[in-house]
C-alpha cells in the first residue's frame, strides 16, 4: 500500500478516536461533578484511589497486548467491549430509573482501564504507520484532535450536567443572551450516548487499511518475560528512563486535579454550578489545543528538554496561584495555560518516543511510564481524600502540595538535564 492508503487509514483512525472520545470526555467530566453535588466527593476519591491502584497492575499486562496482538485488533475489542458495557449499564439505569454510586464509580473505572490500552495502542498505531519526517506533525495533530474532541464534549457537558435554564443569564459561567432551554440530562442517559460512539468507532476501525512503514518483531513467551523486555530496555537507557518518569509529572497533577479536586475547588471554594466546572474543563481543552497547533513555533528554537522543563515549572507556578485566589477568571485563565503546558510537554515527549524506542517496545515501556504514573496519581488521591482536603475551602491545600511535586519534578530534570538531552538528542 501507497502513503495515501496510510494517510486514509490515519484519517479513519482519528475520526474513531473524534467520536469515542467525544463521550468518553463527557462521562468522565459528568461523574465527578455527579458526586460532588450528591455530597459524595470522598466516596469517589476512594473509589478512584482502589481503580488507580487496579490500573497500576493491569498497566504492565496491557502493554503486552499491545505489543502482542494487531494494533487494530486491539482497538476493535476495546471499542466493542466498553461499548457492551456502557449499554448494559445504561439500560439499567431506564430501567430502574437509577444507578447506585457503586455502578456510577465502576464506569469511571472502565473508561480509565480503556485509557490505559487505548492511549498504548494509539501511539504504537501511529508510529507503525508514520514516517519519521512526519512524527512531530502527526503527533500535533494527535493533540489537536483529541483536544478539540474535549472541547465538544466539555460544551455540551456544560449544557447537560446542570441543564440550561432560559431565565437564568449563565451558560457555563458566561453571560449569554440566548433565550434556550435543556432539560438536565441523567446520569445513565449520558452513558449511552456514551456507548452508542464505541459503536460507531467499531464500524470505521474495521474499515482501516494500512501498510506497517515500521515492521515489529513480536515477542513471544509469557507475560512475565514480555514485561520484563520492557524493562531491561529502559534499564539500559536510564536517561531516557528518568526523561520519561519526571516529564510526566504535570500529566499526574493534571487528573488529580481535573478529577478529583477541580469539583470541589468550585463546589467548596468559588461556590459555584456545574457550568463552571464544565467551562474549565472546556477552557483547559482549548489550551491545550492551542499546543497542538502552536507547540512547533513556540518552542521550535528551544532543546525539548529545556521546553519540558520551562512549561513543568509553569504548571508549579500555576496551582500555586489557583491555591492563592477565589475568582472564577483565574481559574479558567490556569485551566487554559495548564491545558498547554501539558499538552506541550505530551506532544514534545512523545516525538522523542518515537525517534528512540523501538515500535516492538513501545507498548510496554509507555506503560512502565504510565504505572509510575498512576502510582504517583494513587498517592494524591488517597493524600486528597482525606476529610481534611474536603472541608470548607481547605482544598486549596492540595494545589500547593500539587505545586511542590512540581517544582520537585522540575529540578530533577534540570539536574539530569544534560545526560538526557546528550542520550535524547
Amino acid at each position: 500500500m501507497s502513503k495515501r492508503a496510510n494517510s486514509k487509514a490515519l484519517l479513519l483512525l482519528f475520526l474513531a478516536n473524534i467520536i469515542s472520545g467525544f463521550s468518553q470526555g463527557l462521562s468522565m467530566i459528568a461523574i465527578p461533578w455527579y458526586f460532588a453535588k450528591n455530597n459524595q466527593s470522598n466516596f469517589f476519591n476512594v473509589g478512584y484511589g482502589f481503580i488507580t491502584l487496579l490500573i497500576l497492575f493491569f498497566g504492565l499486562y496491557a502493554g503486552t497486548l499491545v505489543d502482542k496482538y494487531s494494533r487494530k485488533k486491539n482497538f476493535l475489542v476495546l471499542n466493542l467491549v466498553c461499548g457492551l458495557l456502557l449499554f448494559s449499564v445504561a439500560s439499567i439505569g431506564f430501567y430502574q430509573n437509577n444507578l447506585s454510586p457503586f455502578i456510577v464509580i465502576s464506569i469511571f473505572g472502565i473508561t480509565l482501564l480503556n485509557y490505559n490500552i487505548h492511549y498504548p495502542t494509539l501511539y504504537a498505531f501511529v508510529h507503525e504507520i508514520t514516517e519519521p519526517d512526519q512524527y512531530q506533525k502527526v503527533n500535533s495533530w494527535i493533540e489537536i484532535v483529541g483536544q478539540s474532541t474535549s472541547i465538544l464534549s466539555g460544551a455540551l457537558a456544560a449544557l447537560l450536567i446542570d441543564g440550561v435554564d432560559p431565565n437564568s443569564n449563565k451558560i457555563a459561567g458566561i453571560t449569554h443572551s440566548l433565550n434556550i432551554s435543556i432539560t438536565k440530562w441523567e446520569i445513565w442517559e449520558i452513558f449511552m450516548l456514551d456507548a452508542s460512539t464505541y459503536f460507531i468507532a467499531v464500524a470505521l476501525i474495521v474499515s482501516i487499511k494500512y501498510a506497517p512503514v515500521l515492521s515489529p518483531k513480536i515477542e513471544l513467551g509469557s507475560i512475565l518475560e514480555r514485561v520484563k523486555t520492557g524493562f531491561t530496555y529502559l534499564k539500559l537507557n536510564k536517561p531516557l528512563l528518568i526523561f520519561g518518569v519526571f516529564s510526566y509529572a504535570v500529566f499526574a497533577a493534571l487528573l488529580v486535579c481535573i478529577h478529583s479536586l477541580l469539583p470541589i475547588y468550585v463546589e467548596n471554594h468559588l461556590h459555584e454550578d456545574g457550568s463552571v466546572f464544565a467551562a474549565a474543563d472546556l477552557i483547559y481543552a482549548i489550551g491545550a489545543l492551542g499546543a497542538g497547533l502552536f507547540v512547533g513555533k513556540v518552542f521550535g528554537s528551544i532543546q525539548s528538554v529545556k521546553a519540558i522543563i520551562v512549561l513543568t515549572f509553569l504548571a508549579a507556578a500555576l496551582f500555586l496561584w489557583a491555591s492563592l485566589s477565589q475568582q472564577v477568571w483565574i481559574i479558567y485563565l490556569f485551566c487554559f495555560l495548564l491545558g498547554f503546558s501539558n499538552a506541550g510537554i505530551r506532544v514534545l515527549r512523545l516525538t522523542y518516543f518515537f525517534q528512540h524506542i523501538p515500535n516492538e517496545v513501545m507498548g510496554r515501556v509507555n506503560s512502565i511510564f504510565n504505572m509510575s504514573n498512576v502510582l504517583t496519581r494513587s498517592i494524591f488521591i488517597f493524600m486528597f481524600s482525606l476529610s481534611f482536603f474536603t472541608q470548607g475551602d481547605q482544598i486549596v491545600y492540595a494545589f500547593m502540595v500539587l505545586s511542590a511535586f512540581l517544582v520537585l519534578s522540575g529540578c530533577i530534570l534540570l539536574f539530569y538535564r544534560n545526560s538526557i538531552q546528550n542520550r535524547i538528542d
